[in-house]
């Protein structure tokens, strides 16, 4: 009895003390979920930075575009850089407008489908430029806990094997060893978490900067589609 309790008291149940004492699997466990951690982390920062910076970009750009200024005077400022969001698809539409009219372009249907299909393409890879690496945050969210739970598994099927091998069901024997098991558990869900929580917010997120964008190409597009009637009338009744 003495042995027993000297040696719960001469046991370490830190954190690191139980890492150490784990197994092969249940340590390879632990390492690959403290990985997901610090990704998940570096994904949080990272996409909101980049959605912080996308919506001031796109009030930027609203403001401006409905500031009263000539469309021809903004597609020349924008088409010297490199453009994203909603001034992406502004130059999208006009650099296809160009390039209509100066072929001689004369069917208005024709003229609305290509430019709309420019701002299409356009969309969508902003959307998926938005939208990138949230899968990694889903798979973490999802597979996190259950990868943890593996680890304590391992970790508590060792514990009844050592269990088995001292004879003894005393808890201070068997207590460190389900510890390390449980967690692997526990970094598990410190993984999880966060990335649950920050999918679900970077999600909503990127559906309301897609909305705009959207809103902005049907408003565009009914804008130049008033234009394309006005600048091809001229040629259809002159061909007539």
């Amino acid at each position: 009895m003495e042995q027993v309790e000297l040696a719960a008291a001469a046991t370490d149940v830190s954190l690191w003390a139980l890492f150490m004492q784990a197994g092969l699997i249940v340590k390879l466990v632990m390492l690959g979920l403290v990985a997901a951690s610090i990704w998940t982390w570096a994904l949080i920062i990272d996409k909101s930075l980049t959605f912080k910076k996308a919506q001031r970009q796109y009030d930027h750009f609203e403001q401006v575009f409905w500031s009263g200024q000539s469309l021809e005077e903004l597609y020349r400022t924008l088409s010297e850089r490199q453009n994203t969001g909603l001034a992406a698809i502004f130059v999208a539409a006009m650099r296809e407008w160009k390039k209509s009219f100066e072929r001689g372009a004369r069917s208005p249907i024709g003229l609305q489908m290509r430019i709309d299909r420019a701002m299409d393409v356009t969309m969508a890879r902003e959307s998926e430029t938005l939208e990138a690496r949230l899968s990694s945050l889903a798979t973490i969210g999802s597979a996190g806990p259950f990868i943890g739970l593996f680890g304590t598994v391992i970790g508590i099927m060792t514990s009844f094997q050592a269990i088995a091998g001292s004879k003894s069901t005393n808890l201070a024997v068997v207590a460190p060893g389900i510890a390390e098991a449980l967690l692997a558990t526990a970094i598990g869900l410190v993984a999880a978490i966060p990335a649950v929580i920050a999918y679900n917010k970077f999600a909503g997120d990127a559906g309301k900067l897609n909305a705009r964008m959207e809103g902005f190409a049907d408003e565009f597009s009914a804008i130049l589609s008033r234009q394309i009637d006005e600048k091809l009338q001229p040629r259809q009744q002159a061909a007539e």
